[in-house]
């Protein structure tokens, strides 16, 4: 719920209702309520806080994001839902995220792994970069 994200945010930051209710210009019991899921923020308020977090309000008021209680990174940071692997092993990448991140079929991505950490999936074109300019700084 939206008022579980509100919460989480706001100890995230180490904010109080109080400091919160400032910054924004609304009163602490308003804060409480969005915080208590028994009213949500106008669409004004609502870019307030985002700003204040440091997240879109798209993140902020997604549903993967509320229904899974998963954390909210800034701004540029996403949480797209889950992945599905195919019969063949393959991923099945959110739509939003291949448009975001222009994604297209036969496109390559470097599988990081990290036992501890679990995986992550890089652009294969950013990578070749890198590795090019690392040789070309070797060589000077």
């Amino acid at each position: 719920m939206l008022g579980e994200t509100l919460l989480h945010l706001r100890k995230r930051h180490h904010y109080t209702q109080e400091d919160v209710a400032e910054q924004i210009g609304v009163s602490r019991q308003t804060i409480a309520k969005w915080e208590n899921n028994e009213s949500i923020p106008d669409v004004l308020s609502a870019g307030k806080l985002a700003e204040l977090y440091d997240v879109s309000l798209d993140e902020m008021l997604s549903e993967e994001t509320m229904g899974l209680g998963l954390e909210i990174g800034p701004k540029g940071k996403y949480v797209f839902g889950l992945l599905t692997v195919g019969a063949n092993r393959e991923l099945i990448l959110p739509e939003k995220a291949c448009r975001l991140f222009h994604i297209h079929p036969g496109d390559e991505l470097l599988l990081l792994g990290d036992i501890e950490r679990g995986l992550a999936l890089l652009n294969g074109e950013f990578i070749k970069r890198m590795l090019d300019q690392a040789r070309k700084d070797a060589m000077k």
